[in-house]
């Protein structure tokens, strides 16, 4: 059994009070994080240490950016690529490396969040994300090991995946240009979206809401934006996928919330 998260913590170093209360109630063997905001010496590793993830793979970036995996299990660093093609620090692959994990790969992924306008002319940030997604689809058509891939992917693919799925066809994260580029990514490895697996289109499943919502709950615009998905062989091992919905209302919270599954290898 291993139980695997992740979570676009918005600042790891300014969030870590709340990055310890989860770990702490949920106790899962493997966490991903996106959005770190920090350089690889100024992670807070003491900390994860002392909460009992010793194994740690940092891609770190000065203010922006970056993630970072910390496990309880053996970890070994696996792959960091530069599908942003700019020396952006947003992927770190990890390999489990008990036996009992069968050497599974966790690939951690922050893909740009694409900027305001869908318009690559106008807006160069649009155009860098779908390049991004492109590179991320020629590598996983070469894939042969059993992956999973989690992070903040920064697109809502289905209807039911947005608050208000007209209202947002023309908002950045939720176009039809966005979706189907991700498809083509899904399509290259036969990814299983272990997320919908478990909470089945259309039921209710968002793992972000902005900040400038006064009032989250009421209005519950939500969208999701954070994905765990593996290979087929992988996700048919996945016994249970589930949320800390709460966790957006923890003190000083990030606007994602962590998604954990659990595998039983």
């Amino acid at each position: 059994m291993v139980s695997i998260a992740t979570w676009n913590i918005n600042s790891v170093r300014l969030r870590m009070p709340i990055v310890e209360r989860f770990l702490k109630e949920e106790a899962v063997d493997v966490l991903c994080l996106q959005e770190i905001k920090c350089q690889e010496h100024q992670f807070p590793y003491q900390a994860f240490i002392d909460a009992g993830y010793e194994h740690i793979a940092v891609h770190g970036q000065k203010g922006y950016h970056g993630v970072a995996t910390v496990s309880r299990v053996p970890i070994r660093d696996f792959s960091r690529h530069d599908w942003q093609d700019n020396g952006e620090a947003r992927h770190v692959g990890v390999e489990l490396t008990s036996p009992q994990h069968q050497g599974m790969i966790v690939e951690n992924v922050y893909v740009p969040a694409g900027g305001d306008e869908p318009d690559r002319v106008i807006n160069p940030k649009f155009g860098q994300k779908l390049d991004f997604l492109e590179r991320m689809t020629r590598w996983a058509d070469a894939i042969d090991r059993p992956t999973m891939i989690v992070g903040d992917f920064n697109i809502a693919p289905l209807e039911c995946d947005v608050w208000n799925h007209k209202q947002l066809l023309k908002v950045v994260s939720h176009t039809p240009l966005e979706v189907e580029t991700l498809q083509r990514f899904k399509d290259a490895h036969g990814w299983t979206d272990i997320g919908r697996e478990h909470i089945r289109d259309p039921d209710r499943y968002y793992s972000w809401w902005s900040y400038r919502s006064k009032d989250r709950k009421a209005n519950d615009r939500g969208r999701r934006l954070d994905h765990m998905w593996a290979s087929p062989d992988l996700a048919a091992q996945s016994t249970r996928h589930w949320l800390r919905e709460d966790a957006r209302d923890w003190e000083k919270p990030s606007d994602h919330i962590p998604l954990i599954t659990e595998f039983d290898l």
